[in-house]
C-alpha cells in the first residue's frame, strides 16, 4: 500500500531528490570556536548556548576531519544506517571563523574523503564575507555545498536580549549573497525565545518567507544547566512561552500554524532538537522522541487537511 504523502515539504525526500540517493549527514567538530565567545563579536555567548551539546561522541574523541568521518561512518553503519550518499556536516561552532586558507584545508580534508560528496556550513550571518563565500562557490563547482545560518529570530530586540550579537537586516544580507552565488541555504529558528509570544513568532513567518530559503530548521527553546537563561528562566518563567504542563500540545499546534503560512519551496529539517539529558533544566517536550513528535504534526494536519504553504502570500 502507498505511503500517504507528507502535508509538508521534508527535507530529506527534498535532499534524495536533488543528490539521486538517500543521504546521511554526518557531523564535524573543526574546532573553530564563536566569535561570540572569543571577543570577536562578543563575550559570554548566546545566553541560551551550551557548546558541548552538539556534537555527538565521534567528534568530541576523535581530532582530524578524516578520523570523525571514519568514526561517524563506523556510527552509523553499525546501527544498520545505509546510505547512497554522505554529507560532511561541519555542525559545532562556527565554521566560517578562521582565515580562508585554514577554511580551505578542513573544507578539502572532508571533500577528498572517498566517502564525502558534500559539506553543509554551519554559521553566523555575521561571520561570512565574499572571500568565503567565493571559496565555497568554488568547491560547489565539484561538489554539494550548501550553508546554515543559525538566525534563531526575527526581532532585533530578541537577539539582544539574548547576546546573540547579530541583527536579523545581518541574516538578510548573508542568505542573499549566498543565494546570489548558487549555493543552497538553511537557517534555523529557536521557538520559545524569552518575551516572544505566539502571536510574534506567526508574525514572523513574513520575514522568514521573504529569505527564499532552500531549507529550515525549527526547535524549541531547551534551558541548559548553568547558563544564563537558565537563571532567566528560574526568576522569570511568566516570560517563556512553554513553560505550562499543556506545552506539547502547544507547541505542535504552533509548528502546524507556521507550516501553514509557511512558503511551500522552504524544506522542513527539523522540528525538535535533541540534548542529553543531564544537561537540561527544562525542555518544553520533555523526553518526546523526535517521530513522535513528528506523527502528531502529521496526524494534526492531515486531520484537518491542512498543508504546508496553503496560507502563503508570495506578495507580502
Amino acid at each position: 500500500m502507498p505511503q500517504e504523502p507528507l502535508p509538508y515539504n521534508d527535507y530529506g525526500s527534498a535532499l534524495r531528490h536533488r543528490l539521486g540517493g538517500r543521504v546521511q549527514k554526518l557531523a564535524i567538530d573543526a574546532g573553530l570556536g564563536c566569535p561570540n565567545r572569543d571577543g570577536t563579536v562578543a563575550y559570554g555567548g548566546c545566553t541560551f548556548c551550551c557548546g558541548e551539546a552538539f556534537s555527538p561522541a565521534y567528534c568530541r574523541e576523535a581530532k582530524s576531519i578524516t578520523e570523525q568521518i571514519d568514526r561517524a561512518l563506523a556510527f552509523h553503519h553499525n546501527r544498520g544506517r545505509k546510505s547512497d550518499i554522505y554529507i560532511a556536516y561541519f555542525q559545532a561552532g562556527t565554521n566560517t571563523h578562521a582565515s580562508i586558507e585554514r577554511l580551505e584545508q578542513l573544507y578539502c580534508e572532508a571533500l577528498t574523503h572517498p566517502q564525502i560528496s558534500g559539506i553543509i556550513i554551519g554559521t553566523r550571518p555575521d561571520c561570512i564575507d565574499s572571500e568565503k563565500l567565493q571559496l565555497l562557490a568554488n568547491l560547489r563547482q565539484r561538489y554539494y555545498v550548501a550553508v546554515e545560518y543559525g538566525i534563531e529570530s526575527v526581532y532585533d530586540s530578541t537577539l539582544r536580549h539574548v547576546n546573540r550579537g547579530h541583527t536579523f537586516a545581518d541574516a538578510v544580507a548573508a542568505v542573499a549573497d549566498t543565494k546570489a552565488l548558487g549555493i543552497d541555504v538553511g537557517a534555523h529558528f529557536i521557538l520559545g525565545l524569552p518575551a516572544e509570544s505566539r502571536d510574534d513568532i506567526i508574525a514572523g513567518i513574513d520575514s522568514i518567507n521573504t529569505l527564499g530559503l532552500n531549507a529550515i530548521k525549527l526547535h524549541q527553546l531547551q534551558i541548559y544547566r548553568h547558563t544564563a537563561i537558565a537563571r532567566e528562566w528560574c526568576e522569570h518563567p511568566e516570560d517563556f512561552l512553554f513553560g505550562a504542563p499543556d506545552a506539547v500540545e502547544r507547541y505542535v499546534a504552533l509548528i502546524v500554524d507556521i507550516l501553514r503560512r509557511l512558503r511551500p519551496d522552504t524544506a522542513i529539517e527539523r522540528f525538535t532538537s535533541e540534548a542529553p539529558r543531564h544537561m537540561l533544566l527544562h525542555s518544553p517536550l520533555g523526553g518526546l522522541r523526535p517521530d513522535m513528535l513528528r506523527n502528531a504534526i502529521v496526524q494534526q494536519m492531515n486531520t484537518h487537511g491542512y498543508r504546508q504553504g496553503e496560507l502563503y502570500n508570495a506578495e507580502k
